[in-house]
């Protein structure tokens, strides 16, 4: 349906900050096109998770227990800043319907969403049409209560966070440039770039997104953000911002670093005042720091349960309002968002961008939450799948949504005969 082929461009900078030391990120980054195909993930008895940490030099490496152990344990494991849930949780009404046996239509071999939800080592599936929970489902000792780390799916987050700023008045416009906000890039090719640039992945930067050369930018950058900012300040524009598609991990963090300019705070303060209290997230989440004390990375690591993932998605499904009515995103900025760039057609601020109208938050090794608006339809999903990032497995996770949404679509139909 939609990202398969870009994934792995698009998620890998937000597990960064699962890292105590920033620089632990080299190691992986260089790793990730060669990453070993694990065992499927099993289930892991949570009373014994701290008996499967593993070491976060070896993060990508993890054995299936790790991978699972850790996922739901990232605040045990890295540097985290809390996002509180207020006293008001949104609730979600059940009506559920029994989606096991539905086939996945394009998976060669015969599939059900029983059979994905085995084979691709998922968490947790949730599945909310019309606000009304009709499919949840746990696996891998998982739980309502688990949080679960988001990976690249924090980055869309990220990306509404910029327009509450702009409604509040923190940032005029995404067409003023990155460097009124981060000045010490002044002199540099970003002084040509705008926010809708960085937020587009289409700066004109010169960037090599290649993991496994030892000599491409993303593995020779410092990512400490003041080394960070001097490596990029070096760079020489290759071309008109806005044209050309160039998935840029630098430029995620400095998405996050325009929003903390610009709104004069952290990201989870302002992720909890405008978002997780009052649309009414029902359990705490966690945003994973770039260094004990530092600022989050504007691209990952935001923890949290299957449940407000869903809520997520009904957040940016419903425009950017709160369940009063209130805006909490420019009366246009999801539409926007979710706007093809110039440079790209498959990618918006920060999300990715199917047929139809549908678009997707992504995170490897399984993350995701789809918003598909015509059919009124949210699904959550949390995964530990052995490859970070697999054409076939994001092949299989569009064909999920696709046959999730085709059979309660067809239920809807037969009711109504």
């Amino acid at each position: 349906m939609l990202d398969g082929l870009w994934l792995g461009h698009s998620v890998v900078f937000r597990y960064d900050a699962v890292m105590k030391k920033t620089r632990l990120l080299l190691c992986w980054l260089i790793a990730l096109s060669a990453l070993p195909v694990l065992a499927q993930a099993p289930y892991v008895d949570p009373a014994t998770d701290a008996e499967f940490f593993g070491q976060q030099e070896n993060i990508l490496f993890w054995t299936p227990q790790q991978q699972v152990a850790g996922y739901r344990n990232m605040d045990s494991i890295a540097p985290v800043r809390w996002v509180r849930a207020g006293e008001f949780p949104l609730q979600l009404p059940e009506k559920p319907v029994d989606l096991d046996a539905v086939e996945l239509a394009n998976a060669g071999a015969k599939m059900t969403v029983a059979d994905y939800f085995e084979k691709q080592s998922v968490a947790g599936l949730l599945v909310i049409k019309d606000g009304v929970i009709v499919y949840e489902r746990y696996g891998l000792g998982n739980d309502r209560n688990s949080r679960w780390i988001s990976y690249s799916v924090t980055k869309s987050i990220t990306s509404m966070l910029v327009g509450a700023a702009i409604l509040d008045g923190y940032i005029e416009s995404v067409d003023e440039k990155v460097t009124d906000y981060l000045p010490r890039l002044k002199g540099s090719a970003y002084d040509k770039s705008s926010i809708r640039n960085i937020l587009q992945m289409a700066s004109g930067v010169e960037w090599d997104e290649t993991y496994a050369d030892p000599e491409a930018d993303i593995n020779q950058s410092n990512w400490e953000t003041l080394e960070l900012y001097k490596y990029l300040s070096a760079k020489p524009a290759v071309g008109k911002p806005g044209k050309t598609f160039n998935y840029n991990t630098a430029e995620t963090n400095l998405v996050g670093n325009v929003l903390r300019a610009a709104i004069g705070n952290n990201l989870s303060t302002y992720l909890e005042e405008k978002i997780w209290q009052p649309f009414g997230m029902e359990a705490d989440a966690s945003w994973g720091l770039t260094e004990e004390g530092g600022g989050e990375f504007g691209g990952c690591c935001i923890n949290a349960t299957l449940r407000d993932y869903g809520r997520l998605g009904l957040f940016a499904l419903n425009s950017g309002r709160l369940p009063s009515g209130e805006r909490v995103l420019p009366e246009h900025w999801v539409r926007d968002s979710i706007t093809p760039s110039k440079g790209s057609s498959r990618y918006g601020y920060l999300w990715w961008l199917g047929q139809g109208g549908v678009f997707e938050a992504s995170g490897i090794f399984g993350q995701g939450i789809l918003i598909n608006p015509s059919e009124n339809l949210v699904i959550a999903l949390h995964s530990a799948r052995p490859d970070a990032s697999k054409d076939e497995d994001w092949a299989l996770q569009s064909e999920l949504y696709k046959a999730i949404a085709d059979a309660l679509q067809k239920a809807a139909s037969d009711t109504n005969k």
